[in-house]
C-alpha cells in the first residue's frame, strides 16, 4: 500500500505508473525475471539509474534487497518500523555519508517494502585491517576465489582503472591496495547476496556500482565461482551512449547529470 501511495505522491498519475511498468516489460528480458539473483549496477551519482532500479524492483518483487551502499548493521536498522523516507534516512544514518542523496536511492526501498533488507558495505576501518593480511587468509578467500592472484594482465586493468578513478591522486603503489579492496567488496556482495537467497529463496536483488555488476570480475563471477548453478543476471548502465568497462548480460543507456569536474575533489 506504501509503495502505490508513494509512486502516486511522485509520478501525479497512474497514467504514468502505467508507462513505467510498460517500459520495464519492454525492457527487462525474461533472464531476468527467470534469475535468482539480479545484480542492477549503476554509476552512484546518476538520478536516472536509480529510478531505472527502482522500476525493475517494482517489477521483479524481490524477496530480498542487498545494497552495497548499506552496511549489515544499518541493514539490520532498516527492517520494518519506518513509515516515511525521513525515518528510513535517520534509521540507517545515510544523510552524512559518502553516498549521494537518499532521494535518489529511498524509491528502491518503497518499490518492495516487504522484501528483507541485506548490507553488504565493508566499514572502511574494517576493509583496512583486512588487507593489510595476504587475501588468502581472509574468511571469504576460498569460497570465492579472492585468495588466487591475479594473472598480469587482469592485475594491470585493474591498478589501470582505479588509477583513473581516483584521477591519478594517488601513489602507484597504493593501487594494489585498493584493487584487493574491490576485490573484498566483491566477495562481501555476493556472500551477502548468496545469504539473502537461502534465507528468502528469492529472487534477490543487489543494488551496486557498475564495477561490481560485472559479470567478467565483479561479484557475478564470484558467485559462479562459489555456487555456479545459481541463476544471476547482471544490469549495466551506461550514460550517453558511452561504454562501461567490463561485461554484463544487458547494458541499458540513460542521460547523464551535470556533475562539473569529477576530479575537482581530488585536487583539493
Amino acid at each position: 500500500m506504501r509503495w502505490h501511495l508513494f509512486r502516486a505522491m511522485i509520478a501525479g498519475a497512474a497514467t504514468i505508473a502505467a508507462l513505467f511498468v510498460s517500459v520495464v516489460h519492454a525492457e527487462m528480458p525474461d533472464a531476468a525475471r527467470m534469475a535468482e539473483i539480479i545484480v542492477l549496477g549503476e554509476l552512484h551519482d546518476n538520478p536516472a539509474h536509480h529510478a531505472r532500479q527502482a522500476e525493475w524492483v517494482h517489477a521483479l518483487a524481490p524477496k530480498a534487497l542487498v545494497f552495497e551502499m548499506l552496511t549489515p548493521q544499518q541493514a539490520a536498522r532498516a527492517a520494518g518500523g519506518w513509515r516515511t523516507q525521513a525515518e528510513l534516512d535517520a534509521a540507517v544514518g545515510w544523510t552524512g555519508s559518502p553516498w549521494p542523496s537518499f532521494d535518489f536511492y529511498f524509491p528502491i526501498f518503497a518499490a518492495a517494502l516487504d522484501a528483507v533488507i541485506y548490507g553488504a558495505g565493508v566499514p572502511r576501518e574494517v576493509l583496512m585491517e583486512q588487507i593489510e593480511a595476504p587475501l588468502d587468509a581472509h574468511p571469504l578467500a576460498a569460497e570465492y576465489g579472492i585468495g588466487q592472484p591475479l594473472d598480469d594482465e587482469q592485475q594491470a586493468a585493474r591498478i589501470a582503472l582505479q588509477a583513473l578513478a581516483h584521477c591519478g591522486a594517488f601513489p602507484e603503489e597504493v593501487l594494489p591496495i585498493m584493487v584487493d579492496a574491490q576485490r573484498l567488496r566483491d566477495a562481501a556482495l555476493a556472500d551477502a547476496a548468496l545469504r539473502a537467497l537461502r534465507d528468502t529463496g528469492g529472487p534477490v536483488v543487489v543494488v551496486t556500482g557498475n564495477g561490481h555488476a560485472r559479470t567478467d570480475w565483479g561479484m557475478p563471477a564470484m558467485i559462479a565461482h562459489a555456487a555456479p548453478e545459481i541463476r544471476v543476471f547482471a544490469l549495466g548502465q551506461s550514460e550517453e551512449g558511452s561504454a562501461v568497462e567490463g561485461t554484463f548480460n544487458l547494458t541499458l543507456d540513460a542521460s547523464a547529470p551535470d556533475r562539473g569536474d569529477p576530479c575537482a575533489a581530488f585536487s583539493q
